[in-house]
Protein backbone atom coordinates (compact mmCIF):
# COMPACT_ATOMS: atom_id res chain seq x y z
CA UNK A 1 0.00 0.00 0.00
CA UNK A 2 1.65 3.34 -1.00
CA UNK A 3 1.32 6.81 0.73
CA UNK A 4 -1.45 8.09 -1.41
CA UNK A 5 -3.94 5.00 -0.82
CA UNK A 6 -3.38 4.77 3.05
CA UNK A 7 -4.11 8.84 3.11
CA UNK A 8 -6.51 8.50 1.08
CA UNK A 9 -8.35 5.44 2.38
CA UNK A 10 -8.02 7.45 5.61
CA UNK A 11 -9.20 10.85 3.99
CA UNK A 12 -12.21 8.82 2.96
CA UNK A 13 -13.04 6.82 6.12
CA UNK A 14 -12.94 10.04 7.90
CA UNK A 15 -15.25 12.16 5.46
CA UNK A 16 -17.86 9.29 5.72
CA UNK A 17 -18.00 9.27 9.31
CA UNK A 18 -18.50 12.76 9.39
CA UNK A 19 -21.44 12.38 7.50
CA UNK A 20 -22.74 9.83 9.10
CA UNK A 21 -23.29 11.84 12.67
CA UNK A 22 -24.30 15.27 10.84
CA UNK A 23 -22.30 16.86 13.43
CA UNK A 24 -20.85 18.97 10.63
CA UNK A 25 -22.35 20.90 7.64
CA UNK A 26 -21.80 18.59 4.40
CA UNK A 27 -20.17 21.46 2.40
CA UNK A 28 -17.65 21.67 5.22
CA UNK A 29 -16.78 18.27 5.39
CA UNK A 30 -16.55 18.35 1.50
CA UNK A 31 -14.25 21.33 1.21
CA UNK A 32 -12.03 20.52 4.11
CA UNK A 33 -11.51 16.82 2.46
CA UNK A 34 -10.81 18.84 -1.36
CA UNK A 35 -8.30 20.50 0.61
CA UNK A 36 -6.57 17.91 2.41
CA UNK A 37 -6.49 15.77 -0.67
CA UNK A 38 -4.70 18.67 -2.24
CA UNK A 39 -2.16 18.74 0.71
CA UNK A 40 -1.31 15.00 0.45
CA UNK A 41 -1.14 15.26 -3.21
CA UNK A 42 -4.18 12.83 -4.14
CA UNK A 43 -4.37 15.64 -7.55
CA UNK A 44 -2.73 18.46 -8.77
CA UNK A 45 -3.88 21.99 -8.22
CA UNK A 46 -5.74 22.70 -11.65
CA UNK A 47 -8.20 19.79 -10.61
CA UNK A 48 -8.63 20.70 -6.98
CA UNK A 49 -11.69 22.30 -8.22
CA UNK A 50 -12.27 20.81 -11.58
CA UNK A 51 -15.85 19.39 -9.89
CA UNK A 52 -17.43 22.67 -9.84
CA UNK A 53 -17.52 22.59 -13.99
CA UNK A 54 -18.40 18.59 -14.39
CA UNK A 55 -21.55 18.28 -16.46
CA UNK A 56 -22.66 16.43 -13.57
CA UNK A 57 -22.96 19.64 -11.16
CA UNK A 58 -24.27 21.75 -14.25
CA UNK A 59 -27.06 19.71 -14.72
CA UNK A 60 -27.71 19.23 -10.84
CA UNK A 61 -27.79 22.85 -10.06
CA UNK A 62 -30.24 22.95 -13.83
CA UNK A 63 -32.82 21.03 -12.50
CA UNK A 64 -32.90 22.39 -9.33
CA UNK A 65 -34.04 25.69 -11.17
CA UNK A 66 -36.35 23.69 -12.85
CA UNK A 67 -37.66 21.94 -10.16
CA UNK A 68 -38.66 25.91 -8.08
CA UNK A 69 -40.77 26.24 -10.94
CA UNK A 70 -42.43 22.87 -11.39
CA UNK A 71 -43.02 23.17 -7.43
CA UNK A 72 -44.45 26.28 -7.91
CA UNK A 73 -47.33 25.42 -10.36
CA UNK A 74 -49.27 23.40 -8.16
CA UNK A 75 -50.78 21.34 -10.93
CA UNK A 76 -51.03 18.43 -8.07
CA UNK A 77 -53.22 20.11 -5.97
CA UNK A 78 -56.34 19.43 -7.20
CA UNK A 79 -56.01 15.44 -6.60
CA UNK A 80 -57.39 15.92 -3.07
CA UNK A 81 -60.52 16.63 -4.24
CA UNK A 82 -60.58 14.13 -6.83
CA UNK A 83 -59.00 11.39 -4.77
CA UNK A 84 -61.82 12.13 -1.91
CA UNK A 85 -64.90 12.18 -4.78
CA UNK A 86 -63.69 8.55 -6.33
CA UNK A 87 -63.81 7.12 -2.65
CA UNK A 88 -60.78 4.57 -2.82
CA UNK A 89 -59.85 2.12 -0.76
CA UNK A 90 -56.51 2.94 1.59
CA UNK A 91 -54.42 0.43 -0.53
CA UNK A 92 -55.16 2.07 -3.82
CA UNK A 93 -54.45 5.43 -2.18
CA UNK A 94 -51.19 5.04 -1.04
CA UNK A 95 -50.68 3.24 -4.39
CA UNK A 96 -51.51 5.96 -6.57
CA UNK A 97 -49.68 8.25 -4.28
CA UNK A 98 -46.67 6.70 -4.44
CA UNK A 99 -47.46 6.22 -8.27
CA UNK A 100 -47.44 9.77 -9.01
CA UNK A 101 -44.53 10.48 -6.67
CA UNK A 102 -42.21 8.24 -8.18
CA UNK A 103 -43.16 9.51 -11.82
CA UNK A 104 -42.54 13.15 -10.67
CA UNK A 105 -38.83 12.10 -9.43
CA UNK A 106 -38.22 10.34 -13.10
CA UNK A 107 -37.71 13.60 -14.25
CA UNK A 108 -36.56 15.70 -10.92
CA UNK A 109 -34.50 15.14 -7.64
CA UNK A 110 -36.25 12.98 -4.63
CA UNK A 111 -36.66 16.10 -2.84
CA UNK A 112 -38.45 18.09 -5.20
CA UNK A 113 -40.91 15.45 -6.06
CA UNK A 114 -41.27 14.34 -2.09
CA UNK A 115 -42.28 18.40 -1.34
CA UNK A 116 -44.42 18.57 -4.33
CA UNK A 117 -46.20 16.20 -3.53
CA UNK A 118 -46.78 16.16 0.22
CA UNK A 119 -49.07 18.76 0.96
CA UNK A 120 -51.20 16.39 -1.38
CA UNK A 121 -51.22 13.81 0.53
CA UNK A 122 -51.73 15.30 3.88
CA UNK A 123 -54.90 17.20 2.64
CA UNK A 124 -55.95 13.38 0.98
CA UNK A 125 -55.42 11.54 4.44
CA UNK A 126 -57.06 14.47 5.98
CA UNK A 127 -60.09 13.88 3.81
CA UNK A 128 -60.03 10.11 3.95
CA UNK A 129 -59.27 9.39 7.20
CA UNK A 130 -55.80 7.84 6.48
CA UNK A 131 -53.44 8.08 9.39
CA UNK A 132 -50.14 10.51 8.11
CA UNK A 133 -47.91 7.71 9.14
CA UNK A 134 -49.00 5.28 6.46
CA UNK A 135 -48.78 7.73 3.39
CA UNK A 136 -45.90 9.80 4.54
CA UNK A 137 -43.20 7.48 4.61
CA UNK A 138 -44.35 5.51 1.30
CA UNK A 139 -44.18 8.61 -0.63
CA UNK A 140 -40.35 9.22 0.86
CA UNK A 141 -39.42 6.00 -0.65
CA UNK A 142 -41.31 6.57 -3.93
CA UNK A 143 -39.43 9.30 -4.54
CA UNK A 144 -36.15 7.29 -3.91
CA UNK A 145 -37.54 4.55 -6.56
CA UNK A 146 -38.54 6.85 -8.96
CA UNK A 147 -35.42 8.47 -9.04
CA UNK A 148 -34.34 4.86 -10.36
CA UNK A 149 -35.61 5.24 -13.65
CA UNK A 150 -33.87 7.92 -15.33
CA UNK A 151 -30.61 9.67 -16.04
CA UNK A 152 -31.54 12.60 -14.13
CA UNK A 153 -33.55 10.90 -11.39
CA UNK A 154 -31.00 11.53 -8.92
CA UNK A 155 -27.07 13.01 -8.96
CA UNK A 156 -26.15 9.18 -8.46
CA UNK A 157 -27.25 8.14 -11.61
CA UNK A 158 -25.68 11.04 -13.29
CA UNK A 159 -22.64 10.66 -11.87
CA UNK A 160 -22.10 6.40 -12.87
CA UNK A 161 -23.06 7.91 -16.59
CA UNK A 162 -20.00 10.04 -16.23
CA UNK A 163 -17.63 7.17 -14.47
CA UNK A 164 -18.79 5.14 -17.43
CA UNK A 165 -18.25 7.92 -20.53
CA UNK A 166 -14.97 8.27 -19.03
CA UNK A 167 -13.82 4.61 -18.84
CA UNK A 168 -15.79 3.88 -22.30
CA UNK A 169 -16.24 7.38 -24.52
CA UNK A 170 -19.74 6.86 -24.31
CA UNK A 171 -22.14 7.06 -21.12
CA UNK A 172 -25.92 5.69 -20.13
CA UNK A 173 -28.58 6.82 -22.98
CA UNK A 174 -31.24 8.73 -20.58
CA UNK A 175 -34.00 6.06 -19.71
CA UNK A 176 -31.06 2.93 -19.91
CA UNK A 177 -31.55 2.80 -16.09
CA UNK A 178 -35.23 1.49 -16.43
CA UNK A 179 -34.75 -1.89 -17.46
CA UNK A 180 -34.11 -2.07 -13.98
CA UNK A 181 -35.43 0.53 -12.01
CA UNK A 182 -38.57 0.71 -13.37
CA UNK A 183 -39.75 -3.51 -12.43
CA UNK A 184 -38.02 -2.37 -9.39
CA UNK A 185 -39.55 0.95 -8.57
CA UNK A 186 -43.00 -1.01 -9.33
CA UNK A 187 -42.37 -3.96 -7.69
CA UNK A 188 -41.53 -1.51 -4.22
CA UNK A 189 -44.52 1.00 -4.66
CA UNK A 190 -46.89 -2.27 -4.49
CA UNK A 191 -45.04 -3.95 -1.63
CA UNK A 192 -45.61 -0.50 0.72
CA UNK A 193 -48.93 -0.12 -0.29
CA UNK A 194 -49.90 -3.54 0.81
CA UNK A 195 -48.04 -3.91 3.88
CA UNK A 196 -47.13 -0.34 5.58
CA UNK A 197 -50.67 -0.14 6.90
CA UNK A 198 -50.06 -3.13 8.52
CA UNK A 199 -46.44 -2.61 9.50
CA UNK A 200 -46.94 0.87 11.15
CA UNK A 201 -50.95 0.24 11.78
CA UNK A 202 -51.35 3.00 14.78
CA UNK A 203 -48.84 4.30 17.12
CA UNK A 204 -47.31 2.02 19.48
CA UNK A 205 -49.54 0.95 22.38
CA UNK A 206 -52.59 2.83 20.91
CA UNK A 207 -55.44 0.72 20.09
CA UNK A 208 -56.27 -0.11 16.29
CA UNK A 209 -59.42 2.63 16.23
CA UNK A 210 -57.46 5.30 17.89
CA UNK A 211 -56.09 8.40 16.26
CA UNK A 212 -53.01 8.74 14.61
CA UNK A 213 -49.72 9.49 16.54
CA UNK A 214 -49.75 13.11 18.11
CA UNK A 215 -46.81 14.89 16.98
CA UNK A 216 -44.82 16.27 20.33
CA UNK A 217 -43.81 19.95 20.04
CA UNK A 218 -42.28 22.57 22.66
CA UNK A 219 -43.90 25.71 23.22
CA UNK A 220 -43.40 28.32 25.94
CA UNK A 221 -46.72 29.71 27.05
CA UNK A 222 -47.87 32.42 30.19
CA UNK A 223 -49.53 30.97 33.41
CA UNK A 224 -52.55 33.49 33.84
CA UNK A 225 -54.86 34.13 36.45
CA UNK A 226 -56.94 31.34 37.59
CA UNK A 227 -54.82 28.29 35.47
CA UNK A 228 -55.07 25.21 37.00
CA UNK A 229 -51.52 24.83 36.61
CA UNK A 230 -51.07 27.33 39.00
CA UNK A 231 -49.69 25.72 42.52
CA UNK A 232 -48.65 22.77 40.50
CA UNK A 233 -45.07 21.44 40.81
CA UNK A 234 -43.24 20.97 38.23
CA UNK A 235 -42.95 17.45 38.96
CA UNK A 236 -46.13 16.56 38.69
CA UNK A 237 -46.69 18.19 35.10
CA UNK A 238 -45.99 14.77 33.27
CA UNK A 239 -48.67 12.91 35.62
CA UNK A 240 -51.53 15.81 35.61
CA UNK A 241 -51.13 17.13 32.27
CA UNK A 242 -49.15 15.87 30.40
CA UNK A 243 -46.70 18.01 29.64
CA UNK A 244 -42.73 17.74 30.47
CA UNK A 245 -41.73 21.34 31.81
CA UNK A 246 -38.00 22.55 30.15
CA UNK A 247 -37.59 26.13 31.90
CA UNK A 248 -39.58 28.40 34.31
CA UNK A 249 -39.29 32.01 34.10
CA UNK A 250 -40.38 34.56 36.87
CA UNK A 251 -40.01 38.17 35.92
CA UNK A 252 -38.04 37.64 33.44
CA UNK A 253 -35.43 35.91 35.34
CA UNK A 254 -35.10 31.76 35.23
CA UNK A 255 -36.27 29.71 38.26
CA UNK A 256 -33.74 27.03 39.49
CA UNK A 257 -34.23 24.65 41.87
CA UNK A 258 -35.29 20.46 42.28
CA UNK A 259 -38.67 19.91 39.81
CA UNK A 260 -40.34 18.50 43.41
CA UNK A 261 -39.82 22.21 45.24
CA UNK A 262 -40.11 24.47 42.05
CA UNK A 263 -43.99 25.79 41.75
CA UNK A 264 -45.46 27.24 39.22
CA UNK A 265 -47.30 30.44 39.94
CA UNK A 266 -49.83 33.00 38.07
CA UNK A 267 -47.89 35.23 35.64
CA UNK A 268 -45.11 32.56 35.21
CA UNK A 269 -43.76 31.80 31.71
CA UNK A 270 -43.02 27.66 31.03
CA UNK A 271 -41.32 26.19 28.84
CA UNK A 272 -42.39 22.71 28.03
CA UNK A 273 -42.35 20.18 25.85
CA UNK A 274 -45.42 17.92 24.85
CA UNK A 275 -48.49 16.61 22.42
CA UNK A 276 -49.59 19.02 20.29
CA UNK A 277 -53.55 17.98 21.14
CA UNK A 278 -52.86 18.52 24.72
CA UNK A 279 -51.50 21.79 24.15
CA UNK A 280 -54.76 23.02 22.47
CA UNK A 281 -56.62 21.39 24.65
CA UNK A 282 -55.07 23.60 27.74
CA UNK A 283 -55.29 26.70 25.61
CA UNK A 284 -58.88 25.83 24.98
CA UNK A 285 -59.31 25.97 28.75
CA UNK A 286 -57.17 29.54 29.00
CA UNK A 287 -54.37 26.92 31.39
CA UNK A 288 -52.20 28.35 28.96
CA UNK A 289 -51.47 31.54 26.68
CA UNK A 290 -49.57 32.95 24.37
CA UNK A 291 -47.12 35.86 25.75
CA UNK A 292 -48.81 37.84 22.79
CA UNK A 293 -52.38 37.31 21.54
CA UNK A 294 -51.62 37.66 17.38
CA UNK A 295 -55.56 36.13 16.73
CA UNK A 296 -56.51 39.35 17.92
CA UNK A 297 -54.16 42.11 16.71
CA UNK A 298 -53.92 41.02 13.43
CA UNK A 299 -56.50 40.57 10.39
CA UNK A 300 -56.35 38.05 8.07
CA UNK A 301 -55.44 35.59 11.33
CA UNK A 302 -54.06 31.89 9.90
CA UNK A 303 -52.37 29.23 11.79
CA UNK A 304 -50.15 26.61 9.57
CA UNK A 305 -47.12 24.11 10.13
CA UNK A 306 -44.35 24.25 7.89
CA UNK A 307 -41.67 21.92 7.51
CA UNK A 308 -37.87 23.40 7.06
CA UNK A 309 -36.21 22.02 3.41
CA UNK A 310 -32.46 20.87 3.51
CA UNK A 311 -32.38 24.04 1.13
CA UNK A 312 -33.71 26.68 3.75
CA UNK A 313 -31.85 29.62 5.01
CA UNK A 314 -33.42 28.91 8.67
CA UNK A 315 -31.20 25.79 8.79
CA UNK A 316 -28.83 26.53 11.68
CA UNK A 317 -30.44 29.70 12.76
CA UNK A 318 -32.12 30.60 16.34
CA UNK A 319 -35.70 31.26 16.86
CA UNK A 320 -34.99 34.72 17.87
CA UNK A 321 -32.58 35.70 14.94
CA UNK A 322 -36.01 34.69 12.50
CA UNK A 323 -36.03 38.20 10.90
CA UNK A 324 -37.76 36.68 8.02
CA UNK A 325 -40.94 35.77 10.30
CA UNK A 326 -40.80 39.25 12.46
CA UNK A 327 -41.16 41.82 9.99
CA UNK A 328 -44.11 40.45 9.01
CA UNK A 329 -45.30 40.35 12.54
CA UNK A 330 -46.01 36.33 12.41
CA UNK A 331 -44.70 34.33 15.35
CA UNK A 332 -43.09 31.27 15.97
CA UNK A 333 -45.76 29.87 17.87
CA UNK A 334 -44.34 25.89 18.44
CA UNK A 335 -41.52 23.97 16.66
CA UNK A 336 -41.58 20.46 16.79
CA UNK A 337 -38.08 18.79 16.76
CA UNK A 338 -36.48 15.79 15.06
CA UNK A 339 -33.63 15.69 18.45
CA UNK A 340 -34.52 18.41 20.60
CA UNK A 341 -31.71 19.78 22.70
CA UNK A 342 -33.57 22.37 25.02
CA UNK A 343 -31.21 24.69 26.57
CA UNK A 344 -32.24 28.30 27.54
CA UNK A 345 -35.49 29.72 26.65
CA UNK A 346 -37.65 29.00 23.40
CA UNK A 347 -36.44 31.92 21.48
CA UNK A 348 -32.61 30.31 21.71
CA UNK A 349 -34.14 26.88 20.27
CA UNK A 350 -31.97 26.03 17.21
CA UNK A 351 -33.66 24.56 13.76
CA UNK A 352 -32.59 21.72 11.58
CA UNK A 353 -33.38 20.24 8.35
CA UNK A 354 -37.05 18.33 9.36
CA UNK A 355 -38.28 20.83 12.06
CA UNK A 356 -41.44 21.61 12.18
CA UNK A 357 -42.54 25.29 12.87
CA UNK A 358 -46.33 26.70 14.06
CA UNK A 359 -46.78 29.82 12.34
CA UNK A 360 -49.26 32.55 13.55
CA UNK A 361 -49.96 35.86 12.01
CA UNK A 362 -51.51 37.44 8.85
CA UNK A 363 -52.10 34.54 6.21
CA UNK A 364 -50.76 36.80 3.10
CA UNK A 365 -47.43 37.95 5.38
CA UNK A 366 -47.19 33.92 6.49
CA UNK A 367 -47.42 32.74 2.67
CA UNK A 368 -44.58 35.20 1.81
CA UNK A 369 -42.32 34.39 4.51
CA UNK A 370 -42.03 30.50 4.01
CA UNK A 371 -41.77 31.10 0.46
CA UNK A 372 -38.42 33.38 1.02
CA UNK A 373 -37.00 30.85 3.50
CA UNK A 374 -37.76 28.06 1.57
CA UNK A 375 -40.25 26.15 3.90
CA UNK A 376 -42.82 23.73 3.22
CA UNK A 377 -46.00 24.57 4.33
CA UNK A 378 -47.61 21.14 5.00
CA UNK A 379 -51.71 22.57 4.18
CA UNK A 380 -52.29 24.67 1.25
CA UNK A 381 -50.49 28.17 0.88
CA UNK A 382 -52.47 30.33 3.41
CA UNK A 383 -52.19 33.06 0.40
CA UNK A 384 -51.57 33.20 -3.05
CA UNK A 385 -52.66 31.19 -6.08
CA UNK A 386 -51.07 29.21 -8.44
CA UNK A 387 -49.71 30.08 -11.53
CA UNK A 388 -51.96 30.86 -14.58
CA UNK A 389 -51.25 28.21 -17.63
CA UNK A 390 -49.36 26.07 -14.50
CA UNK A 391 -49.37 23.02 -17.52
CA UNK A 392 -46.78 24.93 -19.42
CA UNK A 393 -43.60 24.21 -17.58
CA UNK A 394 -44.09 20.93 -17.53
CA UNK A 395 -44.52 20.96 -21.44
CA UNK A 396 -41.44 22.96 -21.56
CA UNK A 397 -39.46 20.68 -19.47
CA UNK A 398 -41.33 17.47 -21.08
CA UNK A 399 -39.54 19.21 -24.64
CA UNK A 400 -36.12 18.83 -22.43
CA UNK A 401 -36.96 15.59 -21.54
CA UNK A 402 -37.28 14.41 -24.76
CA UNK A 403 -34.44 16.19 -26.41
CA UNK A 404 -31.86 14.15 -24.03
CA UNK A 405 -33.79 11.66 -23.95
CA UNK A 406 -33.76 11.38 -28.19
CA UNK A 407 -29.92 12.28 -28.00
CA UNK A 408 -29.68 15.43 -30.09
CA UNK A 409 -28.61 16.91 -26.88
CA UNK A 410 -26.51 16.65 -23.84
CA UNK A 411 -28.46 16.80 -20.58
CA UNK A 412 -26.81 19.90 -19.65
CA UNK A 413 -27.49 21.32 -22.75
CA UNK A 414 -31.26 20.05 -23.33
CA UNK A 415 -32.01 21.43 -19.75
CA UNK A 416 -29.82 25.22 -20.30
CA UNK A 417 -32.97 25.46 -22.77
CA UNK A 418 -35.38 24.82 -20.53
CA UNK A 419 -34.01 27.60 -18.08
CA UNK A 420 -33.61 30.17 -20.97
CA UNK A 421 -36.77 29.12 -22.10
CA UNK A 422 -38.50 29.41 -17.94
CA UNK A 423 -36.78 32.54 -18.38
CA UNK A 424 -37.71 34.11 -21.02
CA UNK A 425 -41.63 33.08 -20.57
CA UNK A 426 -41.38 35.03 -17.16
CA UNK A 427 -41.74 31.66 -15.05
CA UNK A 428 -38.14 31.88 -13.64
CA UNK A 429 -36.39 34.66 -12.06
CA UNK A 430 -32.95 33.06 -12.20
CA UNK A 431 -30.84 35.26 -10.17
CA UNK A 432 -33.75 34.62 -7.17
CA UNK A 433 -33.63 30.96 -8.41
CA UNK A 434 -30.06 31.06 -7.77
CA UNK A 435 -30.02 32.15 -4.30
CA UNK A 436 -32.88 29.56 -3.20
CA UNK A 437 -30.85 26.94 -4.39
CA UNK A 438 -29.68 24.01 -1.98
CA UNK A 439 -26.08 25.07 -2.47
CA UNK A 440 -24.60 22.69 0.25
CA UNK A 441 -25.67 19.91 -1.88
CA UNK A 442 -23.82 21.57 -4.76
CA UNK A 443 -20.92 21.80 -2.81
CA UNK A 444 -20.74 18.95 -1.89
CA UNK A 445 -21.43 16.91 -4.96
CA UNK A 446 -18.44 19.23 -7.21
CA UNK A 447 -16.31 19.04 -4.04
CA UNK A 448 -16.14 15.36 -3.88
CA UNK A 449 -15.82 14.50 -7.69
CA UNK A 450 -11.85 15.08 -7.83
CA UNK A 451 -11.74 12.38 -4.22
CA UNK A 452 -13.35 10.19 -6.49
CA UNK A 453 -11.28 10.07 -9.17
CA UNK A 454 -8.19 9.67 -7.33
CA UNK A 455 -9.47 6.29 -5.80
CA UNK A 456 -9.10 5.33 -9.45
CA UNK A 457 -5.65 7.48 -10.27
CA UNK A 458 -4.25 6.50 -6.73
CA UNK A 459 -4.90 2.85 -7.53
CA UNK A 460 -7.03 2.52 -4.36
CA UNK A 461 -9.82 0.72 -6.79
CA UNK A 462 -7.47 -1.78 -7.30
CA UNK A 463 -6.46 -2.52 -3.82
CA UNK A 464 -10.30 -2.45 -2.60
CA UNK A 465 -10.56 -4.92 -5.44
CA UNK A 466 -7.77 -7.09 -4.55
CA UNK A 467 -8.99 -6.84 -1.00
CA UNK A 468 -12.42 -8.65 -1.58
CA UNK A 469 -11.70 -10.90 -3.91
CA UNK A 470 -9.75 -12.48 -0.95
CA UNK A 471 -13.46 -12.93 0.54
CA UNK A 472 -16.11 -12.81 -2.96
CA UNK A 473 -14.94 -14.53 -6.42
CA UNK A 474 -15.53 -11.31 -8.22
CA UNK A 475 -14.00 -12.68 -11.27
CA UNK A 476 -17.73 -14.15 -11.79
CA UNK A 477 -19.21 -11.11 -12.35
CA UNK A 478 -22.91 -11.74 -10.38
CA UNK A 479 -20.74 -12.30 -7.40
CA UNK A 480 -19.05 -8.98 -8.28
CA UNK A 481 -22.26 -7.06 -8.62
CA UNK A 482 -23.98 -8.86 -5.29
CA UNK A 483 -21.51 -7.43 -3.65
CA UNK A 484 -21.24 -4.10 -4.95
CA UNK A 485 -24.90 -3.70 -4.32
CA UNK A 486 -24.56 -4.98 -0.97
CA UNK A 487 -21.86 -2.34 -0.49
CA UNK A 488 -23.88 0.57 -2.05
CA UNK A 489 -26.85 -0.31 -0.26
CA UNK A 490 -24.97 -0.89 3.61
CA UNK A 491 -23.30 3.15 3.25
CA UNK A 492 -26.40 5.11 1.52
CA UNK A 493 -28.22 5.01 4.87
CA UNK A 494 -25.41 6.23 6.28
CA UNK A 495 -24.03 8.76 4.02
CA UNK A 496 -25.61 11.00 0.67
CA UNK A 497 -26.22 8.44 -2.20
CA UNK A 498 -23.81 10.82 -4.38
CA UNK A 499 -21.14 10.35 -2.07
CA UNK A 500 -21.29 6.48 -2.30
CA UNK A 501 -21.76 6.62 -6.26
CA UNK A 502 -18.76 8.80 -6.34
CA UNK A 503 -16.50 6.37 -4.33
CA UNK A 504 -18.03 3.36 -5.53
CA UNK A 505 -17.71 3.80 -9.09
CA UNK A 506 -14.09 3.22 -9.60
CA UNK A 507 -14.33 -0.13 -7.85
CA UNK A 508 -17.06 -0.91 -9.50
CA UNK A 509 -14.78 -0.08 -12.84
CA UNK A 510 -11.93 -2.41 -11.23
CA UNK A 511 -14.28 -5.26 -10.57
CA UNK A 512 -15.56 -5.28 -14.09
CA UNK A 513 -11.65 -5.25 -15.66
CA UNK A 514 -11.25 -8.18 -13.13
CA UNK A 515 -14.08 -10.43 -14.43
CA UNK A 516 -13.28 -9.19 -18.24
CA UNK A 517 -16.61 -7.82 -18.33
CA UNK A 518 -18.79 -4.75 -19.57
CA UNK A 519 -18.64 -2.19 -17.08
CA UNK A 520 -22.14 -0.78 -17.12
CA UNK A 521 -23.60 -4.04 -15.54
CA UNK A 522 -21.72 -2.81 -12.29
CA UNK A 523 -22.23 0.68 -12.67
CA UNK A 524 -26.00 0.02 -12.92
CA UNK A 525 -26.02 -1.77 -9.25
CA UNK A 526 -23.56 1.40 -7.89
CA UNK A 527 -26.45 3.68 -8.67
CA UNK A 528 -29.23 1.48 -7.64
CA UNK A 529 -27.82 0.21 -4.55
CA UNK A 530 -26.97 4.19 -3.42
CA UNK A 531 -30.66 5.16 -3.93
CA UNK A 532 -32.16 1.92 -1.86
CA UNK A 533 -32.29 3.73 0.93
CA UNK A 534 -35.30 2.35 3.60
CA UNK A 535 -33.25 1.63 6.44
CA UNK A 536 -32.78 4.76 8.61
CA UNK A 537 -34.16 8.15 8.92
CA UNK A 538 -31.20 9.95 8.45
CA UNK A 539 -29.54 8.45 5.10
CA UNK A 540 -31.41 10.53 3.00
CA UNK A 541 -33.49 14.16 3.14
CA UNK A 542 -36.65 12.40 2.65
CA UNK A 543 -36.72 10.26 4.73
CA UNK A 544 -35.93 12.94 7.65
CA UNK A 545 -38.30 15.28 6.22
CA UNK A 546 -40.67 12.15 6.55
CA UNK A 547 -39.84 11.44 10.21
CA UNK A 548 -40.51 14.55 11.40
CA UNK A 549 -43.92 15.14 9.65
CA UNK A 550 -45.33 11.42 10.21
CA UNK A 551 -43.91 11.21 13.69
CA UNK A 552 -42.03 8.16 13.10
CA UNK A 553 -39.44 6.47 15.18
CA UNK A 554 -36.14 5.42 13.89
CA UNK A 555 -37.69 1.63 14.53
CA UNK A 556 -40.41 2.25 12.34
CA UNK A 557 -38.07 2.24 9.29
CA UNK A 558 -36.22 -0.37 10.23
CA UNK A 559 -39.47 -2.02 10.35
CA UNK A 560 -41.50 -1.16 7.29
CA UNK A 561 -38.10 -0.66 5.28
CA UNK A 562 -36.40 -3.70 5.72
CA UNK A 563 -38.61 -6.03 3.55
CA UNK A 564 -38.52 -2.97 0.91
CA UNK A 565 -34.77 -3.27 0.85
CA UNK A 566 -34.23 -7.31 0.88
CA UNK A 567 -36.77 -7.39 -2.07
CA UNK A 568 -35.12 -4.19 -4.27
CA UNK A 569 -31.91 -5.94 -3.40
CA UNK A 570 -33.04 -9.47 -4.93
CA UNK A 571 -34.91 -8.02 -7.83
CA UNK A 572 -31.99 -5.85 -8.65
CA UNK A 573 -29.59 -8.66 -8.59
CA UNK A 574 -31.87 -10.85 -10.63
CA UNK A 575 -32.83 -7.70 -13.26
CA UNK A 576 -28.98 -7.15 -13.70
CA UNK A 577 -27.69 -10.55 -14.17
CA UNK A 578 -31.10 -11.13 -17.18
CA UNK A 579 -30.65 -7.63 -18.96
CA UNK A 580 -27.20 -6.38 -17.98
CA UNK A 581 -24.51 -9.43 -17.96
Amino acid sequence: MTFEQASLLILLSAMLILFSLDRVRIEVVAIGGLLAGYVLGLYRADQVFAGFASPVVITVIEILLIVQVLAHAKLFDSLSVRFAAIGLSGFAVIASLSVITGFISIFMNNIGAFAIMLPVAIRIGAAMNIPQRQLIMPLSFAALLGGLISLIGTPANLLVSDALAKATGAGFHFFDFAYVGLPVAIAGILLMAAFVPLLLPEADGQPADAPPARRRIVTERRIPEGSPLAGVRLLDCPRLFEIQPHALIRSGQFVFGPLDQSTIAAGDTLLAEGADTVFADLAASAALVPEIDVNGLQPDFTRIEAVVMPESTLVGSRIRSLEVFKSRNVAVAALSMRSPRIEGRFEDLQLSIGDILVLEGPAEAVAEALEECECLPLASQPAGEAMSNAWLPFVIFAAGVMLSAAGPARPEIAFAAVVLALALMGYLNIRQAMADINWPIVIMLAAMIPIGSAVATTGTAEMIADWLSLFVPISMPLAGIALLLFIAMALTPFVNNATVAIVLSPVALEFAEVAHHAPAAYLIAVAAGASLDFLTPFGHHNNTLAMSIGSYRVSDFLRAGSPLAVASYLLTVLLVALIWL
